[in-house]
């Protein structure tokens, strides 16, 4: 899913999300970057005006529903 958190607080808040899905990874991409989702130095690396890649990687399918509904509120149309 691509998302926009291209402001302080929305990038918080999504790492703290991110911070409660401990049974699963979330991979956050941009052009050939990739960062831990639950790491805010990693997000704050990122250029954060362009939309950004969330992959969520767990066996828990219910945690992967929870997790994009979660962070639906950012997410950017596919162009």
């Amino acid at each position: 899913m691509k998302i926009n958190i291209n402001t302080i607080e929305k990038a918080k808040e999504f790492v703290s999300i991110c911070s409660k899905y401990h049974d699963g990874d979330i991979l956050v991409k941009q052009n050939k970057y990739a960062v831990d989702g639950k790491s805010t130095l990693g997000i704050f690396s990122l250029n954060l005006v362009e939309p950004v890649k969330v992959i969520m990687d767990s066996e828990n399918d219910n945690s992967k529903i929870g997790f994009y509904n979660e962070i639906q509120k950012w997410k950017v149309e596919n162009n």
